[in-house]
């Protein structure tokens, strides 16, 4: 039985989703738990809503702070990227200045300048310890015969189908094939890479990544669902020679790449796709 192994990027991702970053803003706001509950008891109303909305808000405000972070988080480790759409970090900025001078005027009875000054605080506080979102596009330059959009549409699309390939390697449990998967990736990341360095080899890269790597997602999820039903070492070994063929040449249509030599796939496109029928893994 072979041992299953995480891919490094899903370990990568995990480890940062349960981040004890941001956390704290879950803790903070219990204190007005028993400061809900004592103005209750007192039959003081304005106190029991000014403390029991202060604590949603400050929940909802390290909610927005945590999926913030994990966007930001996206856009960063990603090396074609927008920014998030939503400006989370800010958000929760905000809310906990408003919330933190609601309560400072409404539930400690402060003066209104002081309030104020409490939510400044507070406003300069999340910025010191989270940042605020990104909020450019990281830059690519326009190739000739490309728009902008359709370069960064192409390798949008192209990191997005890399990725499929890498949740179906986590489904099938081998860690020779994982690996193998794992390397393909890299090496189409590299790619990715190269032609976001240097947009003209979008013209010679475009056909390889339509074909190939698309090829590669459709061969891994294809077995990734067919091998725990099976335990045919025929199908196994059928997809072990689709990946050898598919790592060979990625391998080799990077060094082409490297090499700004023209992506001669033309011949190789129909020897992979007879291979991908005959092994019966489409």
């Amino acid at each position: 039985m072979h041992q299953f192994r995480k891919p490094k990027r899903f370990v990568a991702d995990t480890l940062h989703r349960y981040s004890p970053r941001g956390l704290l803003l879950y803790f903070l706001p219990m204190s007005l738990i028993p400061a809900t509950f004592i103005a209750l008891g007192k039959g003081y109303l304005p106190g029991v809503l000014v403390n029991a909305s202060g604590f949603a808000l400050y929940m909802l405000a390290a909610w927005c702070v945590r999926q913030g972070l994990q966007a930001e988080h996206v856009y960063t480790q990603s090396r074609i990227a927008r920014p998030p759409k939503w400006p989370l970090k800010m958000i929760a900025a905000i809310i906990t200045a408003l919330t933190t001078g609601m309560i400072a005027w409404l539930g400690a009875l402060h003066s209104l300048p002081v309030a104020l000054l409490f939510a400044g605080g507070a406003f300069l506080g999340m910025y010191l310890s989270y940042g605020f979102d990104p909020l450019k596009e990281k830059n690519i330059v326009v190739a000739h015969g490309y728009s902008r959009d359709e370069i960064l549409k192409t390798l949008e699309d192209s990191s997005r189908i890399i990725r499929s390939i890498e949740q179906a390697s986590d489904r099938i449990r081998n860690t020779e094939l994982n690996q193998r998967i794992e390397r393909i990736c890299g090496i189409a990341d590299d790619i990715l890479a190269e032609i976001e360095a240097d947009p003209r080899d979008i013209r010679r890269a475009r056909k390889f990544l339509n074909v190939y790597l698309d090829g590669a997602r459709q061969v891994t999820e294809g077995y990734a669902k067919a091998h725990p039903q099976t335990q045919s070492g025929e199908l196994e070994q059928n997809f072990r020679n689709v990946l050898e063929t598919i790592e060979s040449v990625f391998q080799d249509q990077h060094k082409k790449l490297l090499e700004e030599d023209v992506f001669d796939l033309d011949v190789k496109i129909e020897v992979l796709t007879t291979q991908l029928k005959r092994e019966g893994i489409l």
